[in-house]
């Protein structure tokens, strides 16, 4: 079966996680800057998770091009991902209104790790029912920062019990990580 209907519903999806995060930032109640400082920690906690939202869907329209059709696999594994995605909105919120306390980013980065390991689940589905000399293979290669991202999310979990910034500063670090577009798979299309 054609990509289509995956690619517009997973679109759908993400753009409502984007909204639902967006609808957390409360208006203040003054109308003076002091009024926005105890938003601060929402807005941040709303920032990193707009990234990897936004990382999220740049990485799984690449997946989507290098691909020709999809099956039942395919589908239920594109579920598992959007629905860790879909908790995100609900983590992000815990975790600013609470000013980024230990058990709050602990399970923000469990939300995370989930999500990773959903992502790597459907590139292998994707990998399994294309090929492993189909393009889609070709360009993730060993999947390096796919790997690193998982084992900065384990390492956060436990980390945020100890010191949640340096967790989150771990997030960050995995954030960044994938900000720049990853250009593997365009590079292996275009050739």
């Amino acid at each position: 079966m054609g990509k289509g209907r995956l690619e517009a519903f997973s679109d759908g999806v993400l753009a409502i996680v984007i909204t639902i995060m967006v609808l957390e930032l409360k208006v203040p109640h003054g109308a003076d800057l002091a009024a926005l400082r105890p938003l601060i920690p929402v807005f941040l906690s709303y920032v990193l998770s707009f990234i990897f939202v936004g990382i999220y869907w740049n990485n799984h329209h690449h997946l989507l091009q290098a691909i020709r059709h999809v099956n039942g696999y395919i589908l239920w594994a594109n579920m598992h991902l959007l629905f860790w995605l879909s908790l995100i909105p609900f983590v992000t919120a815990w975790m600013g209104e609470n000013h980024f306390a230990a058990l709050p980013v602990s399970l923000y980065g469990t939300v995370l790790l989930l999500a990773a390991i959903a992502y790597l689940i459907l590139v292998r589905v994707l990998i399994s029912h294309h090929g492993q000399d189909s393009a889609l293979a070709i360009a993730l290669g060993k999947d390096f920062k796919g790997k690193v991202s998982i084992v900065f999310y384990a390492l956060a979990i436990p980390v945020a019990f100890v010191n949640s910034w340096f967790a989150c500063v771990l997030y960050v670090l995995v954030a960044a990580m994938w900000l720049i577009p990853d250009r593997r798979i365009e590079k292996t299309l275009t050739q």
